[in-house]
């Protein structure tokens, strides 16, 4: 299904992407970098900036393992319900099993925002209802999009970075 929400017939998503447990041998970023590999290879979907990629504490605080995290700018000509079902299929095809609500995962991909779409349906809520609260959504967000405006609110980056100071995540070096 095509979603025409421009002139051109596209839309910009952000994907977040993240990873905390290792998959086919691999380790956690290699997997991540396969995802945006992957979503590059997706019909109907272009990549444009992947951010820096960063490590942070599961949130909320758990044993687990910390997560590697991105974000991914893309433009797209498939509507939010047929990139979800893509990301879906990407995260299944790198061994995510949906168990337990932040159980440690091989590939997590959410779809953080459609252009300035606001919608919560049983399956999709537009924006991420939680990425305003999360430092390892923001930062790399900020990285690919950084004069972005949440839809919802209307913030800028700049107040929604302030407002997750203090939540452990470090960037890593390449």
């Amino acid at each position: 299904m095509l979603v025409r929400s421009n002139e051109a017939g596209r839309a910009t998503a952000l994907i977040a992407i993240g990873a905390n447990l290792p998959h086919a041998e691999q380790d956690a970023r290699a997997t991540c970098l396969e995802a945006v590999q992957a979503l590059r290879d997706t019909p109907g979907v272009w990549v444009e900036a992947v951010s820096h990629w960063y490590e942070s504490a599961p949130v909320p605080p758990s044993g687990q393992p910390p997560y590697v995290n991105g974000v991914v700018r893309c433009v797209t000509e498939l509507s939010p319900d047929a990139l979800l079902d893509s990301l879906h299929t990407i995260e299944t095809r790198n061994g995510r099993e949906r168990s337990v609500p932040n159980a440690a995962r091989t590939l997590d991909l959410d779809l953080i925002a459609f252009d300035n779409l606001c919608q919560q349906s049983e399956r999709l809520v537009l924006p991420h209802p939680r990425a305003h609260e999360r430092a390892f959504v923001l930062l790399p967000l900020n990285d690919v999009m950084p004069d972005w405006l949440h839809p919802r609110s209307g913030e800028n980056m700049q107040a929604l970075l302030k407002a997750v100071q203090g939540q452990e995540i470090h960037r890593i070096r390449e």
